[in-house]
């Protein structure tokens, strides 16, 4: 396994688990680099536009919510969310996908509803909203370090060593010099993936950011607001986690910096949305990392086009922890099916 993301880390924990007889390592990197499971915002929900991508997040979201060793591991905190879906979508198939894994869990609210419950304002009257009651958000970067600590203590190799070629064979390179041989390597790597696998473009990397502010939203816990593309949940008392999608493709890593233009605007559409002004319009903090995007999107296992044995576990939206739970568990079993 190239990569100790969220993503290969639960890989790793699945195989383990799967397998008492085969031998899994994690080539996990140095720890200079903030990777996006250090800073992600962990949203979870089942709702997504896309009836397929729900199947996927909703599955995550109810084996974490059964699983108490899951929970323990990943923080994972019951907010309920709100998710303001784009002008002209139909929500109801992936809505009805939802209430398949998560009984009673999410229902559709009007514009009415949206103006009076949580205080959006500048609607489309036909704006249509899905409120998930099992919802809310984890820690990426928690539940990565429990799933490795688990597979250390069960005879995973989880090495502090950078891959600096993927080969044939197939074989890594790393930083040492050294040259490992496997039946398998998956690149799991996040931003650092394209350039390992040289995928042909469907793997691109995006640079993320959100930022704190002491603003005040009452009424809402974690929520995405698809028509502007603003996202948060409560971060601690009087401050909230907020971001905006933003335009940075193709970043390389040690390029990421704070974009402080997209953290002022974020400002300007809550104003904007729900009428509050910040009571600091400088943000507390901003963090700014970076991810691997694939189209069409989704956190799957996938051969590597002409190279066998080779496979990359990464690419989805920037949102992986909503899906990583499910997502694992498929990969695992798609791999273990392979060898």
């Amino acid at each position: 396994m190239v990569g100790g993301g969220l993503a290969g880390a639960l890989l790793a924990w699945r195989l383990r688990e799967a397998s008492d007889r085969l031998r899994v390592e994690v080539l996990a990197g140095a720890r200079a680099t903030v990777d996006a499971s250090a800073v992600s915002g962990g949203l979870v929900r089942g709702f997504e536009p896309d009836p397929a991508a729900s199947a996927v997040a909703a599955d995550s979201l109810a084996e974490l919510r059964a699983d108490a060793r899951l929970r323990e591991w990943s923080g994972y905190r019951e907010i309920g969310s709100l998710y303001l879906t784009p002008s002209g979508a139909d929500p109801a198939e992936s809505v009805r996908t939802v209430a398949e894994r998560l009984p009673g869990s999410a229902v559709l609210v009007n514009a009415t509803r949206l103006r009076r419950g949580f205080g959006f304002r500048g609607l489309r009257e036909d704006a249509v909203g899905v409120v998930e009651r099992h919802a809310g958000y984890l820690s990426p970067a928690r539940l990565r370090d429990r799933a490795l600590d688990w597979a250390a203590a069960n005879e995973v190799e989880v090495a502090r060593t950078s891959v600096i070629a993927v080969r044939d064979g197939p074989a890594v390179r790393t930083s040492d010099g050294a040259e490992r041989r496997y039946d398998a390597v998956v690149v799991a790597a996040g931003a650092w993936t394209p350039p390992l696998v040289e995928h042909g473009g469907t793997l691109r990397t995006k640079q993320i950011q959100y930022g704190v502010y002491r603003i005040a939203l009452p009424d809402m816990g974690a929520f995405v607001d698809d028509d502007t593309g603003l996202y948060g949940r409560p971060w601690s008392e009087g401050t909230f986690l907020l971001g905006l999608g933003g335009d940075r493709w193709d970043v390389a890593p040690e390029a990421v910096e704070p974009d402080q233009a997209l953290a002022g605007r974020v400002l300007d559409v809550v104003r904007r949305r729900f009428g509050v002004t910040a009571r600091d319009p400088v943000p507390e903090r901003v963090v700014a990392s970076f991810d691997c995007y694939r189209s069409p999107a989704g956190l799957r296992l996938l051969p590597v086009d002409g190279r066998p044995g080779v496979f990359t576990f990464t690419g989805g939206s920037g949102g992986a922890a909503k899906t990583a739970v499910a997502a694992s568990r498929a990969a695992a079993s798609e791999l273990l099916n392979t060898l």
